[in-house]
């Protein structure tokens, strides 16, 4: 089983960093600040701490799971020998600090380029794969609709990478849908916009993407 280094002390990267766990990958969380982990890792004494640099050297996968605004600090923090050749799972959403209307949120990018091809264009030998963004931290892992299966969209332009993370998110609960290369994030960022919407305008937080095929 791949060793994972969770990037982030927050509410995704917790329930993430507990999920690999759960489902017996040896877990590394990286964060600036120890303390926002202690209650965590009183919950998950097997999972360890560390900083960015570290967990990103310890991981053979990595996760990048910060705010938007703080990806290109962390990434540089977690250094960019220790991304190379590794795959990274990008959850995180480009949000910007303008305040949501009408329980619409704004981007801080717009529909000609994502925020994951951004990192991968400065990163060029990591493979990011754009997953988890597009649902609340309650159901990634695990996720129970009664007996429905939710679709995770996916996309990223290394073929092996993405086949880790169907793998990973099949454990979790979910069926994949590989939407094909990094432009494709230009379409999933803004489904985190779309789930939010119910949240914003009337308190429904219950809820997840479902692709029907015939």
């Amino acid at each position: 089983m791949k060793k994972v280094g969770v990037l982030g002390s927050g509410v995704v990267a917790k329930v993430l960093a507990a999920g690999f766990l759960k489902h017996g990958y040896e877990v590394m969380v990286g964060t600036r600040e120890s303390s926002k982990l202690t209650e965590w890792l009183k919950h998950n004494p097997k999972g360890k701490v560390g900083t960015f640099e570290d967990t990103a050297e310890f991981g053979d996968i990595i996760v990048l799971a910060v705010k938007g605004s703080a990806a290109r600090e962390v990434l540089g923090m977690a250094g960019v020998s220790h991304l190379k050749g590794k795959t990274v799972i990008d959850a995180t959403n480009p949000i910007s600090e303008v305040p949501a209307v009408n329980g619409v949120m704004n981007f801080f990018t717009d529909l000609k380029g994502s925020f994951m091809e951004q990192l991968q264009t400065s990163y060029p030998e990591a493979n990011f794969v754009k997953a988890f963004n597009s649902v609340g931290s309650a159901f990634m892992v695990d996720p129970d609709f009664g007996g429905i299966t939710p679709t995770m969209f996916i996309c990223g332009n290394n073929d092996g990478a993405k086949e880790e993370v169907k793998e990973i998110l099949t454990k979790f609960g979910w069926e994949t849908e590989d939407m094909g290369k990094a432009e494709a994030a230009r379409a999933i960022e803004p489904l985190c916009i779309l789930w939010c919407i119910p949240g914003f305008t009337g308190n429904r937080w219950s809820h997840a993407f479902k692709l029907l095929k015939k």
